[in-house]
Order: C-alpha cells, then sequence, then structure tokens
C-alpha cells in the first residue's frame, strides 16, 4: 500500500487530464514536495507518463504528466443464455473492445460451458495485449457468495460448487471476481447510468424473469445469505415455482403480448393490466420496506417504455397510497447493464491490483459509441 498522497495524484491526473506540478499541489492543496515525491511513486509503477507542457516566455516548458491510462486492461463479462457480452477496458474506464455473442448454452457440461467463456473473453484481448490484462469481472445469473462461489442457479445449475473464479484467474493471470448479474446491473446503473447522483436505488429486472437489486446508502445490498434481490417468485404471483418465469396466456413472450395489445386485443389488453398491477403490487412491497430514492425497470421488458412505466407508475401509486412522488424511468443502459456492472465490480473490487498504488475509486465507464445510450 502506498501513500494517499499517490492515490489523490493519481485519480487526479486519470479523470481531470494532464497536469503539471504546481497545478497539482494547488488543487490537490498539498505541498510541492509531496506532489513530486507521489509522482515518483506513480512514475515507477508506470502509472504516468511526462507529457510536453505549456511555454511561458523563453526557458524550457515546465514539465506536465499524465495518465499512462493504456498501461493496462480491465475487463467485465456479462454470462447469459441468449447473449454473451464482454467489454475491455483502459486504466482510465474508456472502452476499447465490445462484443456480444450467442450465449451459453445450458445443457452443456460446466468445462465446455467455461470453454465458451474463456474462448470469447481471449478473443475479445486478442487484438490488444493479453499481458496487460490486470482484472476481470463476471456477471453471472444466480446466487452468488462474497466469494464468488456459484450457490444455485436456475439457469446454470451445473455450474454450483464448480471453481469457476479459480479456472478464469489460472487461465488469465489475474484477480477474478464475480457476482449476481441483476446486482451488477444495479451497480452500473448507480455508477453511470439512470441512478447516478442517487444513494438508495432499486433497480427491477423484468423480462423473462423479475428479480431486483438495491443500492442502499451508496452500496449494493448483498444479504446475509446472498440473496437480496431474488424476490421474483415471492412478491410476484402467478410465477412458475421453480423456475421464477412469467407465463402468459395471450402469446409465448411479452413482445407477442405488447403487440397484440397494441392491436386491441382485448384478452391481450386485459392480460397486461393483470400483469402490470401485479408487478406494481410486488414493486409497492419492496418500496415501502427500503424507501428507495427512485426505481429503475430494466431487463427485455423495459423496452416496451411507456407502454409499461405508465400504468406501472398509476397502478404503484394506488398500492403505496402515498405522496411520494417517487421516478419510475427506464434503465439507461439496457440489456449493456450487466456487462458494465462487472467491469465496474472488477475496477471497484481489485483496485489495488489493477493501480498498485492503492485503492483509487472506480473510473467514469465511457462506452463504445452507440453500445449503451438509449
Amino acid at each position: 500500500m502506498q501513500s494517499s498522497t499517490a492515490i489523490k495524484a493519481a485519480a487526479w491526473l486519470r479523470d481531470t487530464g494532464p497536469a503539471g506540478i504546481t497545478a497539482l499541489a494547488r488543487d490537490l492543496k498539498l505541498s510541492r514536495t509531496s506532489v513530486e515525491n507521489a509522482l515518483a511513486v506513480l512514475q515507477r509503477h508506470d502509472l504516468i507518463i511526462e507529457v510536453p507542457g505549456r511555454s511561458h516566455g523563453a526557458g524550457r516548458p515546465a514539465r506536465h504528466y499524465a495518465f499512462h491510462a493504456a498501461g493496462g486492461l480491465v475487463a467485465g463479462v456479462d454470462i447469459g443464455v441468449h447473449s454473451l457480452r464482454v467489454v475491455v477496458a483502459d486504466l482510465a474506464g474508456t472502452t476499447l473492445v465490445a462484443s456480444t455473442t450467442d450465449g451459453v448454452d445450458p445443457t452443456l457440461d460446466p468445462a465446455t460451458q467455461l470453454d465458451t467463456v474463456i474462448g470469447q473473453l481471449g478473443e475479445a484481448i486478442s487484438g490488444l495485449d493479453p499481458g496487460r490484462l490486470r482484472a476481470i469481472g463476471i456477471s453471472l445469473p444466480g446466487i452468488i457468495d462474497r466469494f464468488g462461489n456459484v450457490v444455485a442457479s436456475v439457469i446454470f445449475p451445473a455450474w454450483a460448487g464448480v471453481d469457476m473464479v479459480g479456472e478464469l484467474r489460472a487461465r488469465f493471470g489475474c484477480p477474478v471476481i464475480m457476482d449476481n448479474g441483476v446486482r451488477l446491473a444495479t451497480v452500473a446503473e448507480h455508477h453511470m447510468g439512470s441512478g447516478r447522483r442517487f444513494d438508495d436505488v432499486l433497480y427491477l429486472s423484468v423480462g423473462t424473469r423479475i428479480a431486483a437489486g438495491m443500492i442502499l446508502g451508496g452500496y449494493p445490498r448483498r444479504g446475509a445469505h446472498n440473496v437480496a434481490g431474488d424476490i421474483g417468485r415471492v412478491a410476484f404471483r402467478g410465477l412458475n415455482e421453480r423456475t421464477g418465469q412469467i407465463r402468459w396466456r395471450d402469446g409465448r413472450t411479452a413482445k407477442e403480448v405488447f403487440a397484440l395489445a397494441r392491436h386491441q386485443d382485448a384478452h391481450a389488453r386485459k392480460e397486461l393490466r393483470e400483469f402490470i398491477n401485479e408487478l406494481a403490487r410486488g414493486v409497492a412491497t419492496v418500496v415501502m420496506a427500503i424507501d428507495p430514492a427512485i426505481v429503475i425497470i430494466g431487463g427485455g421488458m423495459s423496452l416496451a417504455d411507456e407502454e409499461l412505466l405508465e400504468p406501472l407508475r398509476e397502478a404503484m401509486a394506488r398500492h403505496i397510497g402515498l405522496p411520494l412522488g417517487l421516478p419510475v424511468i427506464a434503465s439507461r443502459l439496457g440489456d449493456e447493464a450487466a456487462v458494465h456492472g462487472a467491469l465496474v465490480f472488477a475496477f471497484d473490487q481489485c483496485a489495488e491490483h489493477i493501480y498498485r498504488v492503492g485503492a483509487l475509486p472506480p473510473p467514469t465507464i465511457t462506452p463504445m459509441a452507440g453500445k449503451t445510450a438509449r
């Protein structure tokens, strides 16, 4: 662990831009000697490089320093049945690679499934320098304990008890951490999406299933048994008792039911009203338990936008019965939320290994153009 001065200087240069010693001393409220010592530490760890400074009159320009973002890589991976997503960023959080391929087949054996993940991550970093990879964050549907072990997963049941983290660590030679996908989607929305600037966030993923994630007091809630947010089969009636899947009468998917309702199909409109009212009742129950500042709706059904959100707000207001003025809005990151949450999680939990001078806070993540805007 290095000095807090080095950490402050590194974070300032990473998040603000190149600067000289005088400017750093002024903005960080430190002595020039303290800044010089901190910069020497950062140079030893290859975290900064010297860049040309501005010339003020005759003489040699003052030395300026820039954060060396290209010195390392951090990856986020979101594993699902329908898609396998990978993002790779530099040390300043700028996304260099973003890829989406077919998902992992849940009927295959765990070793073959893991080979699929390893192959896709390896391909994503192949055009970069794999030796610069410093940490990997993994998003997975299931109950994940604090050590990254899969306790249970309805989607990938064979992975319970498999040391995925250890296998990936051995393959890529860097720290690997793993957590529940909805929890990590919540982390991403809080860090860079619709939940920014809120310390208490309820994120609800509504797709083929319903699950929640919570940020309370600025931190993701895991719970004593790692199941905080796994509310689908408990808080919402009418779901499949074993898998938690949403049951539809008038179509195979929510998309089909919404399409029928748009064409004034009376049965589909009635089914949607009933579903949204039940969804609102369950969300209202959670809202009254944790009192969030904002509710964010993600998952595939969030693509319906105001067709879902407007009646959901009205139904929630009826169930809550209090003038809370609670914002209920769509996820900004959409189906990219979990993979970016895995990236933020890696930056947060592996900061000392990534930066090598101490625990810098996660950087602002800059997605690739067109990848996450909604």
